[in-house]
């Protein structure tokens, strides 16, 4: 699965590396250095976060659907119980 991301949020993920690179580098990055580096991350790293994410959805889903009876079940005929 290729990730990609909307046009606003890759020009924010560039925005950011720039300053990243300026504040921690101390050295300017380039526009096509900036997007080959992002597009690097996406290509290489963000399978292995994305992989994650989707691992800890399914233990949260699971965790939820075993408890499913315990906050949704309802007694029946409980009228004449009373």
């Amino acid at each position: 699965m290729s990730l990609e991301l909307s046009e606003a949020k890759r020009t924010q993920a560039l925005d950011s590396l720039k300053r990243f690179y300026q504040e921690h580098m101390d050295e300017e990055i380039g526009d096509l250095r900036a997007v080959m580096l992002l597009d690097f991350f996406l290509k290489e790293l963000a399978p292995t976060v994305y992989n994650r994410a989707v691992g800890d959805v399914q233990a949260v889903l699971a965790a939820q659907v075993q408890d499913l009876e315990g906050t949704c079940w309802e007694a029946e005929f409980g009228y004449w119980k009373r």
